[in-house]
């Protein structure tokens, strides 16, 4: 471990389900009882907005029942020990490695707590209610928010930057990931093609397990801490 100076870390929805957040796509290929292109797509927003606002709104105000567990609070630690480079990027659109406290963070899928304007293309922090058309809070203009949100058919956020620090990392670890959602699912290829380590840290094998170097199976909540403290060890 003593030659890791640049790590990227990319979490999934494993890691927020120890805090009771649930997993984007359930055994029954619902999500909180919804159909995905229902709720979860631009066609689905254009075709029943008020159904897809009142998801959202419903799922944000879950978020301030839900609290970081010890996978966040541990990548936290990290985050601010670690004298190299780390990048953390989440699949996950709740706020808990926010509130863990993770600085280097970076939410490929879009966050529940901010709005995307599309009058004026602004994007806004936002924790009320969308489905009673607010004002946006920078043009002003009602009737106009969505979430901010990466659906189906739209191009994640800073995949130039998170194709950068693949380039460069010597470490990337994936944490609590299906394994099945690409882009993602192609960054341990990407991290292996640059020459990186590659650890998995999951509950069961993913769908690309056998492209890591190593895997840990267990819960996120005692396989993070644990992984943390021995990388630390060296610094």
């Amino acid at each position: 471990m003593k030659d890791i100076r640049n790590i990227v870390i990319l979490t999934g929805a494993g890691i927020s389900a120890e805090s009771g957040v649930a997993t984007f796509r359930g055994p029954d290929g619902l999500w909180e009882g919804h159909r995905v292109e229902d709720v979860a797509t631009p066609e689905a927003f254009f075709r029943d907005p008020a159904l897809v606002q009142k998801f959202y709104d419903e799922r944000r105000a879950k978020l301030r029942t839900v609290h970081p567990n010890a996978a966040h609070q541990a990548l936290a630690k990290l985050d601010a020990a670690w004298p190299g480079d780390l990048l953390l990027v989440t699949q996950n659109v709740d706020d808990l490695h926010d509130r863990a406290g993770s600085k280097h963070l970076l939410h490929m899928h879009g966050e529940l707590n901010s709005a995307w304007c599309l009058a004026c293309d602004a994007r806004s922090p936002f924790d009320g209610v969308m489905a009673t058309e607010p004002p946006c809070p920078q043009c002003g203009q009602p009737g106009c928010l969505r979430p901010d949100i990466v659906w189906f058919g739209e191009m994640p956020y800073q995949m130039e930057r998170i194709e950068q620090a693949l380039a460069r990392c010597d470490l990337f670890v994936s944490i609590g990931t299906s394994g099945a959602v690409y882009p993602a699912a192609g960054f341990v290829q990407t991290a292996r093609h640059y020459g990186a380590r590659t650890l998995e840290m999951n509950l069961d094998p993913s769908e690309g397990s056998f492209h890591f170097h190593e895997s840990r199976m267990g819960r996120a909540g005692e396989l993070v801490p644990d992984w943390v403290e021995e990388i630390l060890q060296n610094v």
